[in-house]
């Protein structure tokens, strides 16, 4: 099942918009984008599946995932939260890093601020994501994220409509 996705790329402000409605109460979904347990199932394009190294969901503490291939590859990312208002908004620096968490300055950060609200249909997914610079944005398209990350978005509704089951 896919429902609409709202991809919209503004490369004169470097920044992604995304809107996703979800049929599940925000609480429920609040879950899957806040707790690790959850994320890892559905966060990340199949074949590729997430792995949470540690999770700490305060604010001024991290995220540490890596991204598992087909074949075992490993590409880790850290999400270091800023403001958190429970069930209504998050933000996080995103970032890529080894194993250890030490961040990799060759590769640029970037941050994203995620909304939730409840709407008739259950909950409106709305994340903004800005990229220090136009070619920093267009790099990041270019490797696939806007599919990739589609993917991931749909792969969570596939989950919360096998809750109603």
């Amino acid at each position: 099942m896919e429902s609409n996705i709202v991809f919209n790329k503004d490369f004169d402000s470097d920044s992604v918009y995304v809107m996703k409605i979800y049929k599940a109460d925000v609480s429920t979904v609040w879950s899957y984008f806040t707790q690790s347990g959850l994320l890892d199932q559905w966060w990340g394009p199949r074949p590729w599946k997430c792995e949470t190294v540690k999770q700490d969901f305060t604010e001024g503490g991290v995220w540490h995932y890596a991204m598992v291939g087909p074949n075992g590859e490993k590409s880790y990312s850290q999400s270091k939260y800023g403001e958190i208002m429970e069930h209504r908004s998050f933000d996080w620096m995103s970032s890529f890093c080894d194993e250890n968490g030490n961040i990799n300055k060759d590769f640029p950060s970037s941050n994203w601020l995620f909304g939730f609200t409840g709407v008739e249909e259950g909950t409106k997914v709305t994340v903004n994501i800005h990229y220090q610079s136009q070619e920093i944005m267009k790099k990041m398209l270019d490797m696939g994220f806007e599919e990739g990350f589609k993917m991931g978005l749909n792969q969570l509704e596939e989950i919360l409509e096998n809750l109603k089951k």
